[in-house]
C-alpha cells in the first residue's frame, strides 16, 4: 500500500515556527492559482472568495497584467525617483484620467497612500486654507479600517488595531459612520479634509444610508474642507462601478487607491488629485523609493486599461445582483443579515449557530476561502472573473455550511 504524505502539515508548522503571529490564518497553504481559483501544496483546489482583500479584482494570474509584468521584468524594474523612466508618465497619466484629476501621486501599500493623503491635506490646510500651524484636524468615521502605521491606528477605534501602540498621533475627529449631523457638528475652521471609505470594509461591509456620501461632499464644499475618498478596498470595479462613491454621483477631492491597482502582482497605490490639492508638494516633502517603480507603472498601466473597458465594472454589477439574490434567500435560515454593493458582501452569521471564523474554517473544508471578521460576519469578495457557476457553487456551500 502506498503512504500518501501530505504536505500541508509540514508548512503550516513552519510558518507557525519561523512567523510573528499578527495574522491567523485558515489553514491552507496555497501553491498555485488561476482565476478564481487556487491549488494547496496537496493539489486540493479552493474557490477564492476573499481575492486579497480586493487586490485580486481581476483574478489571480490574469494573462494581461502577467504580460506586461513579464515584459517589463526583461527591460527595467527600479529606478527610483531620482530618474524618470519610460513607464511613468503613461501611468500617471492615465490613472489622473480614469480618476478625472490633474494628477496622481504613485506609491506602493495603501497605508502609505492614506499617510500621503493625510500629509498633503494638512500641508494644504496650513498653505492654502491658512489654518494655523500645528492645528490642522482630520475628520474620520468609527470603525475605519485606513491601514496599521501608527498614525492611522491613532484614529482607529477597533481595540485589536490601537491598544499598547501609543502614544498616538493627534489631528484626528472621529464621529460614528454615516452620521451626516456629527460630521456637520465636528468641522471647525481648523478642518482640512474628512476622510472616510465610502464602503467600509474592515467593519463587515458597511454601506452609508443613502444621501450621506452627497451630504459630506455638499458640507465640505461649503466649508472649503477636502473630501478624500478611501477607494483602497472599494474602487477599481469592486462595487459594479470604477468607484464605490460613484453610486451616489460624488467625486471627492482627493481618491486614495490601492490593492488591485496593483493587479496582484506587486504592491501600487496612489493618490489622485487636482492640482492645487496635490500641488503643494515640493521636491524632498515626500517620497518612496519604490514608488512609481517601473514594475508597478507597467502592471498599473494594464490595471487602467482594464478598467476604461468597462466590462470588470458591468461583471460586478450584473454578478453582484446574482450573489446578493443568493445570500439574501439565506435569511432566516442562518443568516442574519447581508449588505454590500456588487461582488462584495458582508454576512452576518446568527452567532447561536457559529462564529464567522468557524464559518470560515467550515466553508474553507467544503473547498471555499472566505475571511471572517468582528464577531459572526464573513466578507465574501470574489475576484470579478468569477462565473455564475462559481457563485453558485459558493453559495450552496455556504447553505450546507448552516445547515450543519
Amino acid at each position: 500500500m502506498t503512504t500518501v504524505e501530505f504536505r500541508t502539515p509540514e508548512a503550516l508548522a513552519d510558518a507557525e515556527r519561523w512567523t510573528a503571529h499578527n495574522y491567523h490564518p485558515l489553514p491552507v497553504v496555497v501553491a498555485e492559482a488561476e482565476g478564481a481559483w487556487v491549488t494547496d501544496v496537496d493539489g486540493v483546489r479552493y474557490l477564492d472568495f476573499l481575492a486579497g482583500y480586493s487586490a485580486l479584482n481581476f483574478g489571480h494570474r490574469h494573462p494581461g497584467l502577467i504580460a506586461a509584468a513579464h515584459a517589463q521584468l526583461d527591460r527595467v524594474t527600479l529606478t527610483s525617483r531620482a530618474f524618470v523612466h519610460d513607464q511613468f508618465g503613461a501611468f500617471c497619466r492615465g490613472l489622473a484620467e480614469l480618476c478625472g484629476k490633474d494628477m496622481v501621486l504613485p506609491m506602493n501599500t495603501g497605508a502609505e497612500a492614506v499617510e500621503t493623503a493625510i500629509k498633503v491635506a494638512r500641508k494644504w490646510g496650513y498653505r492654502v486654507k491658512g489654518v494655523a500651524d500645528e492645528r490642522a484636524e482630520i475628520i474620520v468615521a468609527a470603525d475605519n479600517f485606513h491601514g496599521r502605521t501608527t498614525t492611522i491606528v491613532s484614529f482607529s477605534t477597533d481595540p485589536d488595531a490601537r491598544a499598547d501602540f501609543g502614544p498616538y498621533t493627534p489631528g484626528f475627529v472621529v464621529v460614528p459612520y454615516g452620521d451626516l449631523a456629527a460630521v456637520r457638528d465636528a468641522i471647525t475652521p481648523n478642518t482640512v479634509a474628512v476622510l472616510m471609505e465610502p464602503i467600509q470594509g474592515e467593519a463587515g461591509v458597511l454601506v452609508p444610508p443613502a444621501g450621506f456620501l452627497a451630504g459630506v461632499r455638499e458640507l465640505c464644499t461649503e466649508h472649503n474642507v477636502l473630501m478624500i475618498a478611501d477607494e483602497i478596498q472599494s474602487g477599481l470595479g469592486r462595487t459594479g462601478k470604477t468607484f464605490a462613491i460613484d453610486h451616489e454621483g460624488v467625486v471627492p477631492d482627493m481618491y486614495v487607491l490601492g490593492k488591485a491597482l496593483g493587479g496582484g502582482i506587486v504592491p501600487v497605490s496612489a493618490v489622485a488629485a487636482d492640482r492645487a490639492v496635490l500641488g503643494v508638494l515640493r521636491p524632498g516633502e515626500h517620497g518612496s523609493t519604490f514608488g512609481g517603480n517601473p514594475l508597478a507603472c507597467a502592471v498599473g498601466t494594464e490595471v487602467v486599461r482594464l478598467l476604461e473597458t468597462g466590462e470588470f465594472q458591468e461583471r460586478s454589477a450584473r454578478l453582484g445582483a446574482r450573489l446578493h439574490a443568493g445570500l439574501e434567500a439565506l435569511i432566516g435560515q442562518g443568516v442574519i443579515a447581508v449588505r454590500g454593493r456588487g461582488l462584495w458582501a458582508g454576512v452576518d452569521i446568527d452567532p447561536a449557530l457559529m462564529t464567522g471564523r468557524e464559518a470560515c474554517e467550515r466553508l474553507a473544508q467544503r473547498g471555499v476561502l472566505a475571511k471572517d471578521t468582528h464577531g459572526s460576519t464573513i466578507r465574501l469578495a470574489p475576484p470579478l472573473v468569477v462565473t455564475e457557476e462559481d457563485l453558485d457553487h459558493a453559495l450552496a456551500q455556504l447553505a450546507a455550511v448552516l445547515r450543519g
